[in-house]
């Protein structure tokens, strides 16, 4: 820049001079071309400093910011708020979530209330810790303290996974290990903790979690127990192993394998399978239970199929279980649903590799539009007629990333009952 000044000064001058060639410049005139010649190499000399001292600050201010910046936690609000510690050894992230839910019934035979709920009010701590994760999440619709406890445990990463240590979701079922913000319907359906696994969603224990791009393994050995349930020597033992032949941007199948095995001992509970077969609030139907008493099990595998391709999605469970009985044989329980969905605004439910589960879409400014629909069935295949199964139609609107509203219709048909109860409900969800 400085030496196109000058030039561009001294060509000037040049040209004037040259202009004026064809007659003979005076005395007079070639001294005021040499003033002004000095004026202007004066002025770009001026101009120089101010360059040099200006790229002096610039230097300065640069090396002050680096330091400020190495120095000082960083803050995050991009979806949450997040706070990083200079060094990087510690991190903290606050998020949350509210469900609120309305409900409206076609009775039937069995006595039901239309209502309004909140389904779920979390807040929740994550972070890390000197090489440790942390997580501690409570649901003040749950209740207070221990009754609320949700995913509460610290972990790290050991022999090519992550080890976690506290009270999280044995490793089973895809449906139950997908996040509640993230699920297609309102409910889960039969083959999860809202069904097969009930009262038994989160346990205190040990689990180990391994994957890659295209595959997972999760292991997990626990009590028995929940944060808020009794103390007891009940063991129980989960693992899942998932693999998708294909996953790309736009295209995923995936398959999976679970299996569990949980003892009752002393102080155990009643391990049970019951359903709210027209959905929550709904008439329930206890489908088999494992007195704690009894000192019998529960053993249970399941079957996942599952696959988004372009604007569609399915997403299909089978499970069968064996419960014990102290007095005769054992009873047999066998559950699946069929779901699928279609966005009409062509967007596309991610795949979550690591944890071998599929999540919410990618929304734009004008929000994304889903049409859902499942089939649910759960049986007792030891006891006539005792066999519930539902379908439900719905629709979901993201408005925002952070905002979705779900409308589902639920029809119920419990054989054992001859009960046939019809729900409304409408979620608005806001979560962070």
């Amino acid at each position: 820049m400085r030496s196109s000044i000058l030039t561009t000064a001294i060509a000037v001058a040049i040209g004037s001079a040259s202009f004026s060639a064809a007659a003979a410049p005076s005395d007079q005139e070639l001294a005021q071309l040499k003033a002004q010649i000095e004026a202007l190499q004066a002025k770009v000399t001026e101009l120089e400093s101010r360059t040099d001292a200006q790229s002096d600050v610039n230097i300065d201010t640069a090396a002050k910011l680096d330091t400020l910046n190495t120095g000082s936690a960083r803050v995050e609000t991009k979806g949450g708020f997040k706070v990083t510690s200079a060094d990087k050894k510690y991190e903290a992230s606050l998020g949350g979530r509210i469900h609120f839910d309305a409900y409206a019934f076609d009775r039937d035979e069995a006595s039901t209330t239309g209502t309004t709920e909140f389904r779920r009010t979390r807040l929740t701590l994550s972070g890390k810790a000197l090489g440790w994760d942390y997580k501690v999440e409570q649901d003040f619709s749950a209740g207070s303290t221990t009754d609320g406890y949700r995913d509460v445990f610290i972990a790290r990463s050991g022999l090519g996974g992550k080890w976690t240590i506290g009270h999280f979701k044995p490793y089973r079922s895809m449906e139950e290990l997908t996040s509640s913000n993230e699920i297609t319907m309102m409910e889960r359906p039969f083959s999860s903790a809202s069904g097969l696994y009930g009262g038994r969603q989160f346990a205190q224990g040990l689990g180990y979690l391994t994957g890659g791009d295209n595959y997972t393994f999760g292991a997990t050995v626990y009590n028995t127990r929940n944060a808020s349930g009794p103390r007891n020597e009940g063991m129980g033992a989960a693992a899942r192993a998932t693999f998708a032949p294909i996953n790309d941007d736009d295209n995923t199948l995936h398959l999976g394998l679970s299996v569990s095995h949980e003892n009752a001992n002393k102080g155990s509970g009643d391990m049970r399978a019951a359903v709210a077969y027209a959905g929550r609030r709904g008439p329930s139907q206890t489908i088999a239970t494992t007195t704690g008493a009894s000192g019998d099990s529960v053993d249970s595998f399941g079957l996942e199929f599952a696959g988004a391709f372009g604007p569609l999605f399915f997403q299909s469970e089978y499970a069968k279980a064996k419960f014990g009985a102290p007095l005769g044989a054992s009873q047999d329980v066998e559950s699946w649903y069929v779901m699928g969905s279609w966005f009409l605004t062509g967007e596309h439910k991610p795949y979550k590799a690591g944890n071998g589960v599929f999540g919410s879409p990618k929304v734009g400014d004008t929000g994304a539009w889903e049409l859902t629909a499942r089939y649910d069935n759960i049986e007792n295949k030891d006891v006539s007629d005792l066999e519930v199964s539902s379908y439900i139609l719905g629709l979901n609107y993201y408005i925002t990333p952070n905002v979705r509203v779900m409308f589902n219709y639920t029809k119920g048909d419990n054989e054992f009952t001859g009960d046939k109860t019809g729900q409304y409900a409408v979620r608005t969800q806001f979560s962070f």
